[in-house]
Formats: structure tokens, C-alpha cells, sequence
């Protein structure tokens, strides 16, 4: 236990995009690093721990070489107890010290829920506000190579539902600096939500240290005739079904949410009045999901009078498989993201599909602004 001590962007640039010159292009499993990293320099009583991160693999790099630099008070590995650890990390922060704890996948994170929903969730409230909890909870969401059932779910709906909690889920390396810094600095627990699809990816990222405001979402792409809101790994298939709906003639603008609670539903809002359509895409089965919760926000928040007509689609109604054929169909992809933007653009037209080629193409794709 610690003492107290080169491919083009297909994206358009806005308004706040920053030059190169004011950083440079960084993986998101990197800036995950250099934000524990900066953040362990500032504060003394920022640590981390949790299995594996001390591993030659470093949790895909993120933890890689932190034992080294800061010694094992202040990283370190944990037995397979994701409940008796997270009770540490919650009476860690509650004493005056800032955990990160990191567990591999989201899935695990149920063996730890009286602890994080009952306990981390709470004190705050329960003791009268003279109780706090700053700690951050890094879990992983996502497929790949056929993780299937137990290894690919996005579970973090179920933290949106519980009050106390924040949860964001950043869907670039700029983002996840930024919300990891406001993660470690903000007084409440935190459910950070990394999509493993998301780690090779780069971004146009600051150097120094700098915050990313919870509850503000960003407008990654303009249009005219949709908006689409993506979750995560969601956001960046959005944007490659922006590009192939272009050719198309559908003008889509393309949101990302970053935090999920708080939600800035009134970004989306102002959007979804603008096309008079909205479609929303997760990372996660659409029953009682973040997509439900967008969507009601925007029609409770617009009323009835401004006509919004609203879609959701997330993973296939059964257990995520193994099989890549059968992945192809549980998951949205830029494609099928296309063809119901453009349903719901042109519903009286004759059903389109893109190019399946363009559609492969899209997957080569790296979106590196606006930031």
C-alpha cells in the first residue's frame, strides 16, 4: 500500500482544431500513459494498481515502464480479487489519496458492484458530504480476435443508472488525456470506458498537462440532413459512414458524447432540431442502454412539436460470439451505420448500400481532429 506523499484524415478540422506545431500526433494507449504520468509527477497521492499492470505488456502499454519511474509503492500488481481490491482503491480515496485502479476488461468489473454502485457511489451522500471518493476505475470494452461471450461486452449502462458515478468514454487520444487528467483530478469515482479498438489510434495531443470538461460533447462532423451520436469506437465508424453517405449525397453531422453521465444532451439537442433525424450508435445491446438514454433526452428535451424521427443501433439481441462471420453481424459497422442514416434521410428512396470497397477502404481511416 502507497504512503501519502501516413493516411490522410478524412475528418474536417473546426474552428478549435489546433496546429501539429502546438503538439503532436499520439496513440490513445499513450496518452492514457503520459496522463498517469503527469498526473503521478503533480500529485504524490496519485497511484495505481490492478492486475497485470506491471506486466512486460503493460495492459497494452498503458502501464508500460510506470513501476520503473515510480516504484512499487506507487504501481503495482494485485491478486485476481477485483471485490477485496476495489474496497482498497474506494478506502485508499476515501483517506485522501487519488487510486487508478485498472481491470483488464469491463467484464470483470461485476465481480466488484456492491463495492463500486453500494460503497464508492454513496459515501459521499450517506455521510453528509464530508466524505470523498476520487478514485478512477479503468476497464476495457470491445471486440477483438473473437473474445466472444464473457471478454467483449460494454457494460457501462449499467454505471449510468447509479447516482454518484461519473462515466466517460473517451473516442480519441486528444479526449482520453484530457478526461483521464479530469478523471484522477475530480473528487468523485469515475467509470473510465476504453475500447481496446481505440488504443492504436492517433491524435493531434498537448503536450502539457490540460483537463477535458465532463459534460460537454464535441461536434466531430457538420451536416445537414442527420446527425448521428456515436459511443466510444462508435464515433469513429460514424465517421467513416460520414464519408461513404457523402458520396451519396446524405449530409450527416456526426457527435461525440465523451462523457456519458454527465450528459450533454443539449449539444445533441440543437443538432437533432437542425436535421429532424437522429440516429444513435453504441457499443453495447440497446435495452436499457446509453442509446435509450440519449434518445429519450433529446425527445423529452425537444417535445413532440419539433419531429424528430430517431433510430438506435448497438450489438444484435444475444450473447457476443466468437466467429468473425457471425461478428460481422452482432456488431454496426460504417456500412450498415450508412444505410440507416440514409433510411432515415430518404425513407421513401429506394434502399442503398455504399460500395462494399468503399466500405472496406473507410476501415483504413484515421480521424486525428477537430480538436
Amino acid at each position: 500500500m502507497p504512503t501519502k506523499a501516413k493516411t490522410k484524415s478524412a475528418a474536417k478540422k473546426g474552428a478549435g482544431a489546433k496546429k501539429a506545431s502546438d503538439g503532436r500526433v499520439l496513440r490513445y494507449v499513450d496518452a492514457l500513459k503520459e496522463a498517469v504520468i503527469q498526473e503521478m509527477e503533480r500529485d504524490p497521492d496519485v497511484f495505481l494498481f490492478g492486475l497485470d499492470v506491471d506486466d512486460p505488456k503493460g495492459i497494452q502499454g498503458s502501464t508500460l515502464g510506470l513501476q520503473q519511474r515510480f516504484g512499487r509503492e506507487r504501481v503495482f500488481n494485485t491478486p485476481l480479487s477485483e471485490d477485496a481490491m476495489t474496497g482498497l482503491a474506494i478506502g485508499a480515496a476515501m483517506a485522501g489519496m487519488r487510486p487508478i485502479h485498472v481491470h483488464i476488461r469491463m467484464d470483470f468489473l461485476m465481480l466488484c458492484m456492491n463495492q463500486i454502485i453500494n460503497m464508492a457511489a454513496k459515501a459521499h451522500y450517506m455521510y453528509g458530504g464530508q466524505v470523498k471518493v476520487p478514485m478512477v476505475v479503468r476497464s476495457m470494452i470491445g471486440k477483438s480476435w473473437g473474445q466472444g461471450a464473457q471478454h467483449s461486452q460494454g457494460l457501462y449502462s449499467m454505471f449510468m443508472h447509479v447516482p454518484g458515478l461519473k462515466v466517460v468514454a473517451p473516442s480519441n487520444a486528444h479526449d482520453a488525456k484530457g478526461c483521464l487528467i479530469s478523471a484522477i483530478r475530480d473528487n468523485n469515482p469515475t467509470i473510465f470506458v476504453e475500447h481496446r479498438l481505440l488504443y492504436p489510434t492517433e491524435a493531434y495531443t498537448p503536450n502539457e498537462a490540460y483537463t477535458v470538461p465532463f459534460g460537454k460533447a464535441r461536434v466531430v462532423a457538420k451536416g445537414d440532413d442527420v446527425t448521428m451520436v456515436g459511443v466510444s469506437n462508435m464515433v469513429i465508424e460514424c465517421l467513416r459512414a460520414h464519408e461513404l453517405l457523402a458520396e451519396a449525397g446524405i449530409s450527416t453531422e456526426v457527435i461525440d458524447p465523451i462523457s456519458l453521465v454527465p450528459l450533454d444532451i443539449d449539444t445533441i439537442v440543437k443538432s437533432a432540431k437542425k436535421t429532424k433525424k437522429l440516429l444513435v450508435v453504441d457499443n453495447s445491446w440497446l435495452t436499457c442502454g446509453a442509446s435509450a438514454e440519449i434518445v429519450a433526452g433529446v425527445l423529452e428535451r425537444a417535445g413532440p412539436e419539433a419531429g424528430i424521427k430517431v433510430q438506435r443501433m448497438g450489438f444484435a439481441p444475444t450473447t457476443c460470439p466468437t466467429a468473425p462471420n457471425l461478428e460481422a453481424l452482432f456488431y454496426p459497422n460504417p456500412a450498415t451505420i450508412a444505410e440507416a442514416a440514409y433510411a432515415l434521410a430518404k425513407p421513401k428512396a429506394k434502399r442503398w448500400k455504399p460500395d462494399p470497397k468503399k466500405a472496406q477502404l473507410a476501415y483504413q481511416m484515421q480521424f486525428r481532429g477537430p480538436f
